[in-house]
Order: C-alpha cells, then sequence, then structure tokens
C-alpha cells in the first residue's frame, strides 16, 4: 500500500493547513496510508500529544481513514523528518513550500547547489510534492 507522509505544524498554521489539505487528497485519490507528522523541538520543550494533534486535524478536515498520528522529539525538523519518512517507507512526502525553503537553507551548508526535491529523491527514493499556501501543489 502507498504510505503519504505529512508533516505539520502544531498548532496547524494556514501552510500546514494547505499541506495538510493536498495530503489528504493524495492520500484518498490513491487510497494510500497517510502519516501526519509533528516534530516536537527539543528546545521548544512543547510537548505536543498525539490526542492534540489528532484533535486539531480533525477539527479541520473531519475524521481520517487510513491515517496515523505522530509526534517525534528532535533537534532539526528537517533531519526529524528525513528519519521518520526513511522509517515509514514513504511513497511520498508532501511538504510545504516554508519547510522546504529551510531544507535549502540547511542543504547550503553542506552543498554548493541545494535541490532539495532532488536530495529527498535520493535519500528517500519517493515522490516530494511542495505545496505553497496560496498556489497549486509542485511535484
Amino acid at each position: 500500500m502507498t504510505r503519504v507522509v505529512v508533516p505539520v505544524r502544531y498548532p496547524l498554521t494556514k501552510h500546514s493547513k494547505a499541506t495538510l489539505s493536498e495530503a489528504i487528497r493524495i492520500a484518498t485519490e490513491r487510497e494510500a496510508e497517510l502519516t501526519v507528522l509533528h516534530v516536537d523541538l527539543y528546545q521548544d520543550n512543547r510537548r505536543v500529544t498525539r490526542a492534540e494533534l489528532k484533535r486539531a486535524v480533525e477539527r479541520e478536515f473531519g475524521a481520517l481513514d487510513r491515517t496515523r498520528y505522530v509526534i517525534r522529539r528532535g533537534f532539526l525538523v528537517e533531519e526529524t523528518i528525513l528519519e521518520e519518512a526513511a522509517a515509514e517507507g514513504a511513497d511520498i512526502v508532501v511538504i510545504g513550500s516554508k519547510q522546504a525553503s529551510r531544507w535549502r537553507r540547511m542543504l547550503r551548508r553542506f552543498l554548493d547547489d541545494p535541490d532539495i526535491e532532488t536530495y529527498l529523491r535520493q535519500k528517500l527514493d519517493c515522490t516530494v510534492i511542495t505545496v505553497r499556501a496560496d498556489q497549486q501543489p509542485e511535484v
């Protein structure tokens, strides 16, 4: 079965809602399993719970079939998302354009010409879809 992973902020922002909406559409269209991921940064010490994340998503989108809610703690959002997507065996990762920009900045520290979509495809062997809150998704 196809697995879609979508990292979101909590509480849900406008950008997170747009990204999540696209991930739900893709998961529904492909009859895929969906993993909604929030990275709770150690340095923020917010201690978001799975139940809080699930309630917030269901308030916006209703109950979702074949959906798993995951909270991971980490120091770097980007690294934690990569680890979770790899552990899940994600076929598709749906990220917001803001997240893609953060990854680009992070990769600039290591690479001369970072292309986050190519990097993720190489590391994860999956499709990466970037969603802008004000436009159509980019594949």
